[in-house]
């Protein structure tokens, strides 16, 4: 990652719709991108695809390629759809239940009354137990009966199944047994996919954990075919870079990291428009920033404050908690494809989604449902023809969905429940907002909105105003922004270790520990080929007040002191006040990063033309205007304007609403500012 050789980089992302590349030579800066339609029965395909615009588009062979990035839903979709792997469980006599117990919460929004716990992903009937105990410090109770073990495997045998988790009492602690059972397991039943919690999650709680384990044995067999048929496909093309997975925290990881623990790329996708979110708000100076990343089907926000992209171990994936690292942020069904419908006098927009197929009824693909992009062509947001002309539009097509089965059943205009549509989707998102901002102590007014995706643009204004925020940032691919990401993405590994007991810091004990995590940092160090040079490594603790059930993350400092203060403080700023009690230190990680090579900053050519290349009809509440529709690609940097406007470009379409003005940045992007008296 130190070298200039090779410096070819392409980045995929594929979404539920389209699929995006990115293609960026890092020794110049130069960026070439490409959106082609996902291909849902084989997404390798349409990942190849992509790949191919990119490099026809700039003159490259497959071969030059230095570097190849992905990220991928494989292992969203399979835990969501509940798709994956048939899979069994391993655990310590006595605690077959673990995952039927669960936790005593309901969900959020769940009625107390009504409310039945769901399926677990592994019933009992697939749980088998094993001789074996460790203590919570990590001393050997009851030695590992090998017998039970084979025994185990001739259980399993006959359960028809492709995968087995190993989730042991106290492994994290001392994974000794797990590893053990795990060579035996793999012996005898080498044709299925064995992974142990120390594997993925060698930390404490044994509800998280084992579930955790449970869902990545279930997501092995599919991520790992996955991964192979795209290294199949590169090697194929002549390609011989290596594949880097985005993770969801963040980073990516080499194929092999991947291959052990696929759950790692759970919520990777959005994870990546964060990043390349904060590298463009980076370059307009700009640090504090709530990112609304809308596609197809769903909206992705998080909040980014002081340039630092916040981490959470209380993420979920559909009803199931998953605390592995990953970007703290919020998921909604909400995007261009989402369905709008009439029930009991009552319009309701998603969920549910259009999906790639059939899609709106506008792409002529067969949609038979009026959804948030058809409301937008309804309303002339959009141009007649997308992908820069290669894909046309069915404006009468949208235009009488929409009139037959929204503005028909509520008695309302075409436009009028065009504009319905778009006003409850945004206001989902808007809530979806609030939940990553106000309820965590920020006023999302000190702000700038960054909305991105292929939709992301089309709603920024719209969203600002109702939160009261008056700047709007929109990168210059913003169709493309999770591609981007990726190109911009370090390496990212994180090596946990919970304490013997949780207590006060015993500074000594714990650097003992750390020195031990951070040889593992390491040798993934090595296994990666990252130099010496750009490795990073930062030390963090989580602590807790005595009591609590969970825990703070905070930077590791040199003393007990520094350590307590800087806990107290975080505690403070998220709750808004401290406890006179006791902090216990429960977990350390290390967080290991590769650094990416920085491209040299792009810079937009200097001018102040701004000329419509044609004029469209919009219906605005006030009524229908004749707006000017400007090819982005020409404004140069400097050029300002006032909306109304559309702005188009490959990737995405920029709605620049009436009482708001935009200016060009130097890096490509455009700030679009609110009139104080708008």
């Amino acid at each position: 990652m130190s070298s200039l050789e090779n410096s070819l980089s392409v980045a995929v992302d594929i979404g539920g719709t389209f699929t995006d590349v990115a293609l960026l030579d890092r020794a110049t800066g130069k960026v070439w991108r490409a959106k082609t339609p996902s291909v849902p029965s084989d997404p390798s395909e349409a990942f190849l695809n992509g790949i191919r615009l990119a490099l026809v588009d700039a003159g490259r062979e497959a071969a030059s390629l230095g570097q190849v990035l992905h990220g991928t839903t494989v292992a969203t979709n399979m835990i969501l759809e509940d798709k994956g792997a048939r899979t069994a469980l391993v655990t310590t006599r006595g605690f077959r239940h673990v995952l039927a117990i669960g936790r005593q919460d309901i969900p959020r929004k769940a009625n107390l009354y009504t409310w039945v716990k769901p399926e677990r992903p592994v019933p009992a009937s697939r749980i088998v137990e094993v001789d074996e105990r460790i203590a919570a410090g990590g001393a050997v109770v009851d030695a590992l009966d090998e017998a039970s073990v084979r025994k185990a495997a001739e259980a399993i045998r006959g359960m028809d199944v492709e995968a087995v988790g190993i989730c042991l009492l106290h492994a994290f602690a001392n994974p000794a047994h797990e590893k053990r059972a795990a060579e035996i397991l793999r012996e005898e039943l080498p044709h299925l996919a064995v992974t142990t919690s120390t594997d993925v999650l060698p930390v404490v709680r044994e509800f998280e954990r084992t579930l955790t384990t449970v869902l990545n044995a279930t997501v092995m067999p599919g991520v790992t075919t996955y991964v192979g048929r795209l290294e199949k496909r590169l090697e194929d093309e002549k390609v011989a870079a290596p594949l880097l997975l985005m993770q969801s925290n963040g980073g990516v990881a080499g194929a092999s990291t991947i291959r052990q623990a696929p759950a790692l790329t759970a919520l990777s996708g959005p994870a990546a428009g964060v990043v390349g979110a904060r590298s463009v708000a980076a370059a307009c100076g700009i640090k504090d920033i709530i990112t609304v990343d809308i596609g197809g089907t769903s909206a992705d926000i998080c909040l980014i404050k002081d340039g630092k992209i916040g981490l959470t171990q209380n993420g979920k994936v559909g009803e199931w908690p998953l605390p592995l690292p990953m970007v703290d942020m919020v998921t909604i069904g909400a995007g261009g494809g989402s369905i709008a419908k009439v029930a009991d006098g009552t319009l309701s927009v998603g969920p549910k989604s259009a999906g790639a197929r059939p899609g709106p009824v506008a792409y002529g693909h067969g949609g038979q449902n009026p959804t948030v992009t058809d409301a937008h062509v309804v309303l002339g947001h959009l141009p007649s023809k997308l992908l820069g002309g290669r894909m046309a539009l069915d404006v009468e097509a949208a235009r009488k969905v929409v009139d037959d089965k929204v503005a028909g059943p509520l008695g309302l205009s075409t436009a009028a429940a065009a504009r319905g549509i778009l006003a409850i989707v945004d206001n989902n998102m808007v809530g979806a907002v609030r939940v990553v901002s106000v309820e965590r102590g920020h006023d999302p007014r000190d702000f700038t909105l960054m909305p991105f995706g292929g939709a992301g643009p089309l709603h920024g204004c719209a969203l600002a105003e109702l939160l009261g925020i008056t700047r709007v940032l929109i990168a210059p691919a913003p169709g493309i922004l999770c591609a981007d990401g990726l190109l911009a993405a370090d390496l990212k590994a994180e090596f946990s270790r919970t304490m013997p007991k949780a207590g006060a810091i015993d500074v000594g004990v714990a650097n003992g520990i750390i020195a031990d995590l951070k040889s593992q940092a390491t040798a993934w160090f090595e296994t990666e080929g990252v130099s010496e040079k750009d490795r990073r490594v930062q030390t963090v603790a989580l602590l807790r007040y005595h009591g609590q059930g969970g825990e703070l993350a905070v930077a590791w400092g040199e003393t007990r002191e520094a350590i307590e203060a800087a806990f107290a403080a975080e505690h403070k700023a998220l709750y808004g006040f401290t406890l006179d009690t006791a902090i216990e230190l429960v977990t350390l990680r290390v967080e290991a990063a590769g650094v990416t090579i920085e491209p040299p900053p792009a810079k937009l050519e200097a001018g102040t033309d701004v000329t419509p290349f044609d004029h469209a009809p919009v219906h605005f509440e006030s009524g229908i205007a004749s707006v000017p529709v400007v090819d982005r690609s020409t404004l140069g940097a400097g050029a300002t304007f006032e909306g109304p406007m559309i702005l188009t470009q490959l990737d995405t379409t920029t709605l620049v609403a009436p009482g708001w003005t935009g200016t060009v940045h130097q890096s490509g992007a455009l700030l679009l500012t609110r009139k104080q008296d708008a």
